[in-house]
């Protein structure tokens, strides 16, 4: 199975990040820009949250609350969940769906950010492995017919001679 060190690897190692301090309205400036539904809130080089959409949705939307004037770390969800880049997709997806996230940081060390992955980068993984699996499946199959065939006809050929043979006999 595939190991999220390998989705980092094929999507780029880009992290995007914000501030706490920073307003939410630029949180969503970024994501906006950068096309993603995530960004990690970072202090000094620390992971100290993270801000989606989600959490915009409810924690500003559904409050009545203004994204000019609220700050990160006021609706950052924290403490942020990370996953190791050994550990495998289905690990991956297994977190995920516990703790009801789609956005993981890739993490060796739960601070050092080496990349995000989400739950459509897990989604394309598996449906790209499926299909590779799907593929060698229907290559032994294949090759398994081909085989059937080739030893049908073979023997076909000894009952056909066998039976000439026997014809021909007094």
């Amino acid at each position: 199975m595939e190991t999220v060190r390998q989705i980092i690897e094929m999507k780029g190692p880009f992290v995007f990040s914000i501030g706490p301090n920073e307003s939410v309205f630029d949180a969503l400036r970024l994501m906006a820009a950068k096309e993603i539904g995530a960004v990690l809130v970072m202090e000094i080089d620390c992971l100290v949250g993270i801000i989606s959409e989600r959490d915009y949705a409810r924690k500003i939307i559904l409050l009545g609350r203004t994204s000019r004037q609220t700050k990160v770390k006021e609706i950052m969800s924290c403490p942020v969940y990370t996953i190791h880049p050994d550990q495998t997709v289905e690990e991956a997806m297994v977190l995920m769906n516990t703790k009801q996230i789609r956005h993981l940081p890739v993490s060796e060390d739960g601070t050092h950010v080496l990349g995000v992955i989400s739950s459509k980068d897990l989604l394309r993984s598996m449906v790209y492995y499926q299909r590779e699996a799907i593929k060698t499946l229907e290559d032994c199959v294949n090759r398994q017919h081909t085989a059937i065939r080739e030893l049908e006809e073979t023997l076909g050929m000894r009952y056909e001679h066998r039976n000439r043979v026997e014809r021909l006999a007094p």
